[in-house]
């Protein structure tokens, strides 16, 4: 008999099986205040409220926040196969800026994948939907998963 938790047949369960399992382990956005609002197979929706300790010293957000956020997003969606998958490369351009109070959510979109490497575009919008900013991540896959023993079949 094994241990290994059954394999999730449908992409959205093991997006979602994967994302709890990453959020449990994920200490900066747990302390950051990050919510995943949604996850989905190379697809992720995450949000940050501005606190008065993430504002810069022009009292507007901090970039390497605003960065952070769009990168945790990039990162729930390139791992919601259960495939161990980290950054080989990014890039952000700052647009707006965000305030202390503003809810900001950084929508995740796969653009493609193909092999162990593939492209996923981030916006991240104000509490008016306004975009602050675009980042562009490349990944890579790695070895391994994200939950040991659930890899999806045919991934």
């Amino acid at each position: 008999m094994t241990d290994a938790q059954p394999i999730p047949t449908d992409p959205q369960a093991l997006a979602e099986a994967v994302t709890a399992a990453m959020w449990s382990r994920d200490r900066t956005a747990q302390a950051l205040g990050m919510r995943i609002e949604h996850v989905g197979p190379g697809r992720s929706r995450v949000s940050m409220t501005v606190r008065g300790d993430m504002v810069n010293g022009h009292h507007i957000c901090h970039g390497g926040l605003i960065f952070t956020l769009a990168d945790t997003a990039f990162a729930y969606a390139c791992n919601a196969y259960n495939r161990n998958t980290v950054a080989s490369g990014c890039n952000i351009d700052f647009v707006a800026t965000g305030r202390e109070g503003d809810t900001l959510q950084a929508e995740a979109v796969e653009r493609t994948l193909a092999g162990r490497t593939g492209v996923y575009d981030v916006t991240v919008r104000d509490s008016a939907g306004n975009t602050i900013a675009l980042f562009r991540g490349k990944s890579y896959r790695i070895s391994g998963e994200v939950i040991a023993g659930l890899a999806a079949e045919n991934a």
